[in-house]
């Protein structure tokens, strides 16, 4: 029997993290490691209590999720976590500053449960989440503070199809939404997903959002 995906939830509203505890809670294959009201609680628990995945709320008090998230899975950490950001349009400022951060995705905290719970699982595999609705309205947004000052665009090691499979995945289109725009196989889809991020030398989906922004491959 396979082991239950772990998850440590982390909201500072008691309401919330209860309802989200619950939801989780109910599902045969997860299990609730921990709960906490703060950033700083979520690291020391996260230290102890070796969660698959943390779902991390943005604003909280002591430690906010964006701090907490560079903490439990930032550059340099010997044993990152994976932490799935939730926020709102209304928070959306700090989403770009989440995914720097390490974070492995983001959803709405309006999200269905079903999505949420899929997020989870989608996170726990090692794979990243990135909500395809707030990619487009939200990274677009923030692309004139992400991308670098002008003075010529980097060479980019990638083919021109895989330049362009990067610039859907910047779009947030899904692998099944970039199959059906360049008329392939999802099979072959994830075949460029997977030479773009070891090309790249980064970690997952998220990180490659970042990239296409940063140096300006997307507008």
């Amino acid at each position: 029997m396979t082991a239950p995906i772990r998850v440590l939830v982390c909201d500072d509203q008691m309401l919330i993290r209860t309802g989200l505890v619950t939801i989780i809670g109910a599902q045969p294959d997860f299990e609730v490691a921990g709960e906490c009201g703060d950033g700083r609680a979520a690291v020391d628990l996260a230290g102890r209590l070796h969660p698959d995945v943390v779902v991390m709320d943005v604003r909280m008090p002591v430690l906010d999720g964006i701090e907490a998230t560079r903490l439990l899975a930032g550059a340099g950490v010997p044993h990152p976590v994976k932490v799935l950001v939730l926020t709102t349009f209304n928070l959306d400022e700090y989403v770009y500053e989440a995914l720097r951060a390490g974070a492995s995705g983001f959803l709405l905290k309006d999200a269905p449960p079903d999505r949420l719970l899929h997020g989870i699982r989608t996170v726990a595999t090692g794979a990243a989440l990135l909500d395809p609705e707030v990619t487009r309205q939200l990274v677009g947004r923030h692309a004139a503070r992400i991308r670098p000052t002008p003075g010529g665009a980097p060479e980019v090691p990638l083919t021109p199809r895989e330049l362009e499979v990067l610039r859907l995945i910047a779009d947030g289109l899904s692998n099944s939404e970039i199959a059906a725009r360049l008329v392939i196989s999802q099979e072959t889809v994830k075949t460029f997903v997977s030479r773009i991020l070891a090309k790249l030398q980064l970690r997952d989906r998220v990180q490659a959002v970042v990239y296409a922004y940063r140096h300006g491959l997307v507008t």
